[in-house]
């Protein structure tokens, strides 16, 4: 029995060995998530097209690796309210991501006469109403699709697209500073890549960003499609903003400038750092809360009130006098070591010494027992006399003891 537990044991082992060898073999599966990153060679990223932009652009390539603000910002001179460059800038990403003070600048930038190229899907608020120009993304039942350029000799060099790829398009635009280059068709013609003339420049917004992707520039002959896009851009040089950057978009963050240079950026990483640190060791060294528990409640007392009320409602004052006086005589006899068998002159002489009372108090509060226990019947009267008397006696003994 052992034996065979053994084998299946081995065979099982065997087994997992074999499909990890399979696995490790094999060739890694394709990650066809968008990232649009110049660097990579996934199917949605832009490697191939960013090695051959120097062929298009002969003045080369500028990698933009800050925000747009941060890397046209120094080149505007106020003097002039111009920029010292005039090369155009190239943006591609599935989402127009760039922040809002970002976004500004470059419409700064074209105002001043130069050229902005976006390929988004989504473009911001900031820019649509800039602009003035609004889009819609294709929810349709997916199909097969195309891509071409309105311009009759460049329309041949169409970009086929697979079924199930849709994408966005323009819906609305300004008549006259805009003007449509090209289309995609999904079953129906859509806008898709248009030029719109802002102050002295332009820009280039193309709605459908996987086709400058590496899938489908090597795909047939779409690199002619992305070529001929591209050729609309002007001058020997541009600005690529790459998706590989030092640091992302900061957004309208109060803490902007501080995560944009690298030295206040880990002052304040250290800063939170400490912060957490100190938390939890503080934290350590606090008392857990000790839970209240309350004190054990005096069973005596309770039930010696009610034995006493039991007493007082069925008015049985010469039982109450008796336990009274003979409570008040065990602790004489307890306290002051007397004998109290005979109350008689020298009791009253001895508890006087000790007590420090009085003698004439002892004596009237001792023949007052005395008178009690003679009597067969007592009276309510005489427990509340007598009682009087106990507490006047505790109380002078009380005040006594504490000066």
């Amino acid at each position: 029995m052992k034996n065979s537990i053994k084998i299946y044991i081995g065979l099982l082992v065997l087994l997992f060995i074999v499909v990890a060898v399979f696995e490790l073999s094999g060739p890694d599966p394709v990650n066809w998530t968008p990232t649009f990153n110049e660097q990579q060679s996934r199917p949605y990223a832009l490697k191939v097209l960013y090695s051959e932009l120097p062929e298009l652009f002969p003045g080369g390539i500028e990698d933009v690796k800050v925000t747009p603000y941060e890397h046209l910002r120094p080149l505007y001179q106020p003097w002039d309210s111009v920029y010292s460059s005039e090369n155009s800038y190239i943006y591609i990403n599935r989402i127009y991501v760039p922040d809002v003070t970002s976004t500004h600048e470059l419409l700064n930038y074209v105002s001043s006469g130069n050229t902005v190229f976006i390929a988004s899907e989504s473009m911001p608020q900031e820019l649509t109403d800039s602009l003035d120009f609004t889009t819609e993304y294709d929810f349709g039942i997916k199909r097969k699709g195309s891509l071409y350029l309105a311009n009759r000799t460049l329309k041949k060099d169409s970009v086929s697209l697979e079924e199930g790829m849709t994408g966005s398009y323009f819906t609305t635009l300004d008549s006259v500073n805009t003007t449509v280059l090209g289309y995609q068709d999904f079953g129906t013609k859509r806008i898709n890549f248009v030029k719109i003339a802002y102050g002295k420049g332009y820009f280039l917004l193309h709605s459908y960003p996987y086709a400058f992707t590496n899938y489908y520039v090597l795909k047939d002959k779409n690199y002619r499609y992305v070529a001929d896009v591209l050729s609309y851009i002007p001058g020997d040089t541009v600005y690529f903003d790459c998706r590989d950057r030092v640091h992302e978009e900061l957004g309208n963050s109060p803490l902007r400038y501080i995560l944009s240079q690298p030295a206040l950026r880990w002052a304040w990483y250290i800063a939170l750092a400490s912060l957490l640190v100190f938390m939890i060791f503080n934290a350590k060294r606090k008392q857990r809360i000790i839970k209240v528990i309350p004190p054990e409640e005096n069973t005596t007392v309770a039930f010696t009130k009610t034995i006493g009320n039991l007493y007082y409602e069925t008015r049985d004052h010469t039982n109450l006098v008796d336990k009274k006086i003979t409570y008040f005589l065990e602790k004489i006899r307890s306290e002051y070591l007397l004998d109290t068998n005979e109350l008689d002159d020298r009791f009253i002489r001895y508890l006087a010494a000790k007590t420090g009372k009085n003698k004439d108090t002892v004596k009237k509060l001792v023949s007052l027992i005395v008178r009690l226990q003679s009597k067969t019947h007592a009276t309510e009267e005489d427990l509340l006399e007598l009682n009087r008397a106990i507490e006047q006696f505790y109380m002078t003994n009380t005040i006594r003891k504490e000066q």
